[in-house]
């Protein structure tokens, strides 16, 4: 973090609904040099002088730009600016729901009631993982980003993580073998230290502009309609609600395609079971994503 070390000067608060908390009062971390910066699930954690702490959950679609001092907070998306000697960091948000949190909290006590309690997967070993995901039957997909279970994985990274595996997102946790534990728990760990060394390495280059979950590195995620990396198939999806799970039924779901619930209602016996079905067809043409 460029700021760590520094004064934080002053916080502009763009828009009221950000601020989760009261006390402490925003104008009481004025002053306060930033000492510490971690993560904390998927909320980071600004550690000010006297066990002060800012708590700031981005959510989806929530940013962070690290602008010259004493820049404008953009007008519409834009949510606050925390300036600091050397800068300004704004934090905006796309859309129009406003989900992200900013909580501001006073020593390690009321800081660990905001700690949604999920283990860290890079410090644990496979049988803590197991552990962990088997204590309630849900589908892979629910657990691993279920922040009380599995800390820091979001929708993005659970995709990632269950097609290096060679898991369907939803087979139920207690359903898995002793070799697909395993394998489950070698993806969870590549996959974030690739991704934590090649965000990190981007970030010490220059402070990136756009953040998104979608990227062209990623093997399934963001890609339907494109084909996996691994054996050609057509990457398919099921969308529910804000969120997506997308998945290669070749090296996943042993070529079954999965029943997305307002297409497969839609097209009753027309919907596709297999993947080799839906390559016969030609794909279905309302399902493609362009490119």
């Amino acid at each position: 973090m460029r700021a760590l070390g520094e004064e934080l000067r002053s916080v502009r608060l763009a828009n009221p609904f950000l601020l989760r908390s009261f006390d402490p009062p925003l104008a009481e971390l004025e002053g306060r040099r930033l000492v510490e910066l971690r993560r904390m699930g998927k909320r980071l954690v600004f550690g000010l002088e006297g066990e002060v702490f800012m708590v700031l959950h981005l959510m989806i679609a929530g940013r962070l730009q690290w602008e010259p001092s004493g820049a404008k907070v953009p007008k519409g998306y834009g949510l606050a600016a925390l300036d600091f000697e050397s800068g300004t960091l704004l934090v905006t948000e796309a859309g129009k729901k406003r989900r992200a949190s900013l909580h501001l909290v006073r020593g390690d006590e009321a800081l660990r009631e905001l700690d949604p309690g999920g283990l860290e997967v890079l410090q644990a070993d496979p049988a803590a993982l197991r552990e962990a995901l088997e204590r309630e039957n849900h589908t892979l997909k629910r657990v691993l980003t279920d922040p009380r279970v599995v800390s820091g994985i979001g929708n993005a990274y659970s995709d990632e993580i269950l097609h290096r595996a060679k898991l369907s997102p939803f087979k139920q946790s207690r359903e898995l073998s002793d070799d697909e534990w395993v394998r489950l728990h070698a993806a969870a760990v590549s996959v974030l230290r690739e991704w934590v060394d090649r965000l990190s390495a981007e970030a010490r280059a220059s402070f990136p502009k756009k953040v998104t979950a979608f990227r062209p590195e990623m093997a399934v995620h963001g890609r339907f309609g494109l084909q996996c990396p691994v054996c050609g198939s057509a990457i398919q999806r099921i969308v529910h609600a804000d969120n997506e799970s997308d998945y290669c039924p070749r090296c996943q779901t042993g070529g079954r395609v999965l029943a997305d619930r307002a297409l497969s209602r839609l097209l009753k016996d027309a919907w596709p079971k297999t993947i080799d079905e839906l390559e016969k067809r030609g794909g279905l043409d309302s399902r493609r994503r362009d490119g």
